[in-house]
């Protein structure tokens, strides 16, 4: 596989991300803004809006250098070619976009189709992201995932052909589910894999069908115990095959991870576009926060009327901005710039609180500039974020 240029700094980077909210189905586990239509999509009609509420976005950021782009949902990979083409030229016309950074689509193995896949390659996209979720048939049917083992690793073949760049996902701390289970299937996952993994233990979110499903008593899903056996096992089967962590969910070689995440985590800046999409970026030197309407329609009506579907947001604190960069600078191996904390919040973290965690084993200094989260404290991150923030 050929690479694509990253940046080897920590800069956090300016990111896209674009939300297609429509799926063929909506699986049980899944609480993320998605919809079924059971009717064709006007997919030029959602391109326009997409390439207005970007115009609109343009007038609040000002001119920006873009380091990443990502195309996710719902499945993105429902859009024709001509949509995903559309979407990306009105980026590069609103702001600077480099040749050769990562523009990443989310995909669905049920979804994919050679010529499509060709027609996202040739619209600009150079990195795939699959939502595989399993390698065993009874567990995809379980999950409610529309593809089988066999064209989950045939899409694997198929993106990997086509792309520079590819990740898949898969959830693991399934029920019933052993470690020896998983260690066969993980091995399995490495061996298709180019350079990236993302690795998710199943949660039980309100709101979806799996939750009340599991209230019921349906199905139970591994104690903390047995999670966290699996958790270890996940980080020591990749590091032995060369795809350490460097996110608590994501794994990559050295070189490959996400460019796009990395913003989220590194507390870059990002423009979010489409129904119920999240941004985060400086405006008048305040970071602010922008939410979009939910429901595809609506959105659609809103941009049409007035240019944005954005319905919510707010603008961060110092205290807000600081305690948002602990909680996802900490997730990263790489940990958290100490002095870009002292610059949000305007004091230090509390030498006794860290010297406590140190003592118990959940955080490490890295020289004198940085922080980061151990094993150990990778498992308990929560606890030590609201520690650490108080």
């Amino acid at each position: 596989m050929t690479s694509v240029s990253m940046p080897l700094d920590r800069s956090p980077g300016f990111g896209v991300y674009v939300h297609w909210p429509f799926c063929a189905a909506k699986c049980p586990y899944c609480d993320f803004n998605s919809h079924v239509r059971h009717q064709p999509v006007d997919q030029e009609r959602f391109a326009r809006a997409f390439e207005r509420e970007l115009a609109t976005m343009r007038a609040r950021t000002g001119p920006r250098e873009v380091t990443s782009i990502f195309l996710g949902g719902g499945t993105p990979s429902l859009m024709k070619p001509e949509t995903v083409a559309a979407v990306l030229d009105a980026v590069a016309k609103n702001w600077t976009v480099p040749a050769g950074i990562e523009v990443t689509l989310e995909a669905n193995p049920s979804s994919v189709e050679a010529g499509r896949f060709r027609g996202y390659r040739a619209a600009g996209v150079n990195r795939v992201s699959l939502g595989v979720q399993a390698l065993n048939d009874q567990d995809l049917r379980f999950l409610g995932r529309l593809h089988n083992v066999e064209e989950a690793l045939s899409a694997i073949g198929l993106a990997r052909e086509i792309f520079p760049r590819l990740s898949f996902d898969l959830i693991y701390a399934r029920p019933g589910q052993t470690l020896e289970a998983w260690q066969a299937e993980l091995e399995q996952a490495i061996g298709h894999a180019a350079d990236h993994l993302s690795l998710y233990q199943l949660t039980i979110e309100e709101g979806t069908p799996f939750h009340a499903l599991h209230a019921a008593r349906k199905f139970t899903i591994p104690d903390n115990d047995r999670a966290a056996d699996l958790y270890q096992l996940t980080q020591d089967v990749t590091s032995a095959h060369g795809l350490p962590a460097y996110e608590i969910s994501n794994h990559a070689r050295p070189g490959a991870e996400s460019r796009h995440n990395l913003t989220y985590w590194r507390y870059g800046e990002y423009v979010g576009v489409g129904p119920g999409a999240h941004g985060r970026f400086v405006e008048n030197g305040r970071r602010v926060v922008t939410i979009a309407e939910r429901m595809p329609e609506t959105w659609a009506n809103l941009v049409e009327a007035r240019g944005h579907g954005v319905t919510g947001g707010e603008t961060l604190t110092r205290d807000e901005e600081a305690d948002e960069f602990l909680l996802m600078g900490l997730r990263l191996a790489e940990g958290i710039d100490l002095s870009r904390y002292e610059a949000y919040s305007g004091r230090g973290l509390s030498t006794e609180r860290l010297s406590t965690l140190q003592q118990e084993g959940l955080v490490a200094p890295v020289g004198n500039a940085r922080l980061r989260a151990t094993a150990a404290g990778m498992i308990v991150l929560d606890a030590i974020v609201a520690d650490l923030a108080r």
